[in-house]
């Protein structure tokens, strides 16, 4: 007989109840008594256990023994029964397999366990109900993002992980090389060594699909990429992480207002289906995470966002009379706890902060008439500071050119990225969500090492 899914029984227990069945998953807990025992049995489909009623008479002691261990992956059949708990269901188990055996030493034996802790067993803590709910969230919120962008007319679009140039001019790319450690000592010189590479230049792992989206976009109007992008910042912040995915659109003769439009009704759809399709994690997330965070999400969708000028934000800053450890002036960075001030505390809802001082944005945005800021916008979001990079690309060939010019960018690099502005160039528009930073909002996690199945930081490579 074909295994059922255990949410399928939790979730419709009244069509199998008196069916005889067969389920097979892991041991959660194991409780035994004198001549009854039960084992709460999760095969993943879903967050709540099955529970397995066994009449230990039916079974022989020794072979019992073996299945009743935390971490046990075993094979139920038996019949579907309605448990003592109104409108719930359980298994009176006929006969037990055990598939595999779980010694002593499987460490997730308690009910809690710190993050900390289970960041040390990436390969185990995916059993633990918190990473059970986080990845099935991030399942539906993967494939609300991909439904959003396909019914609103956008083209999907697969950029590359390898690429010779760094969107953000930065310079913190990984690099990519076949050379080793003994071809470095035997070049003469940098060139050489190089020259010698796989791609004959230097090569990286791709920190966002931007550059090769628009180039898309050029093409085909409204795209979107959606893929893992990587970051060698040796940053030990609860926000960053080495390896991530982002969710990057990229839109012709939209304008800076237009994309705006764009990511308000994102973000709007992907919540709300978060909180139509996760009822029961979102449930768990609040009760051991955040409490309020329903009433938190249900208010972004209900909300208009605020759209506010960098200018009066760092106005807002100044008047607060908060001391903040970072200093507030026009011409710098918002900072993280600057970020929240203006969304938890002035506004408590989602804000859009615009025109920022060219100086501190990236090469690619469009430059404002004012010749000292450009037209760029973060998103800010309670909890979480921002989580998206949105701008007016610029279009102008000789405004781009100087400005990669003014950072010393080498323009061979960009070639490709400059002819968009010589032929038929538009105005046009993109951000960038990163899913991990929406995961950390959605669910309540503070750390963006636990919305990951494994994470990628500085020194952490499991």
């Amino acid at each position: 007989m074909k295994n059922i899914d255990i949410s399928a029984i939790l979730k419709d227990g009244k069509a199998y109840e008196g069916r005889s069945v067969d389920v097979a998953g892991w041991v959660r807990t194991a409780r035994d008594s004198k001549t009854m025992a039960f084992l709460a049995l999760n095969d993943g489909t879903t967050l709540k256990h099955l529970q397995i009623v066994i009449d230990k008479s039916k079974f022989v002691d020794d072979r019992l023994a073996l299945v009743m261990k935390n971490g046990a992956a075993v094979a139920v059949a038996g019949t579907v029964v309605k448990a003592v708990k109104e409108g719930e269901f359980e298994i009176n188990a006929e006969s037990i397999k055990l598939l595999g055996d779980c010694p002593a030493d499987y460490p997730l034996q308690k009910k809690y366990h710190s993050m900390e802790f289970l960041r040390t067993m990436p390969q185990l803590r995916v059993r633990t109900n918190t990473f059970n709910a986080m990845l099935r969230v991030r399942s539906k919120l993967s494939f609300a993002l991909h439904r959003f962008f396909q019914s609103n007319g956008f083209c999907y679009i697969h950029t590359p992980i390898i690429t010779g140039s760094d969107c953000e001019g930065a310079g913190e790319i990984f690099r990519v090389t076949t050379n080793g450690y003994a071809d470095a000592k035997t070049a003469k010189d940098e060139a050489e060594y190089i020259a010698s590479d796989f791609f004959k230049r230097k090569a990286g792992l791709t920190v966002s699909g931007q550059l090769e989206g628009e180039v898309a976009a050029m093409a085909m109007g409204k795209i979107y990429t959606f893929g893992p992008t990587f970051r060698a910042e040796n940053s030990n912040t609860p926000r960053h992480a080495a390896e991530f995915w982002q969710i990057e659109p990229e839109v012709a003769f939209a304008k800076l207002p237009d994309i705006i439009e764009i990511a308000t009704a994102m973000i709007k759809y992907i919540i709300k289906a978060v909180l139509d399709e996760c009822p029961e994690e979102l449930a768990f997330f609040e009760k051991a995470f955040e409490p309020g965070l329903r009433e938190k999400l249900q208010k972004v969708v209900d909300s208009d966002f605020v759209v506010l000028d960098y200018g009066e934000a760092i106005k807002i800053l100044e008047k607060s009379g908060e001391k903040f450890q970072y200093p507030v002036a026009w011409g710098l960075d918002l900072q993280s706890e600057h970020e929240r001030y203006i969304t938890e505390k002035v506004f408590n809802k989602p804000v859009f902060v615009t025109n920022y001082p060219k100086k501190i944005k990236s090469f690619y945005m469009k430059q404002n008439d004012d010749g000292l800021t450009v037209a760029a916008t973060d998103l800010l979001v309670p909890g979480v500071g921002e989580i998206i990079g949105c701008s007016e690309r610029e279009a102008d060939f000789d405004k781009l050119k100087a400005a990669m010019m003014e950072r010393g960018m080498n323009l061979d690099d960009y070639t490709g990225y400059l002819d968009l502005r010589k032929y038929g160039s538009v105005p046009h528009s993109g951000f960038g969500l990163g899913l991990e930073r929406m995961m950390m909002y959605v669910t309540g996690i503070c750390n963006i090492r636990d919305v990951q199945l494994y994470a990628r930081t500085a020194g952490d490579l499991m």
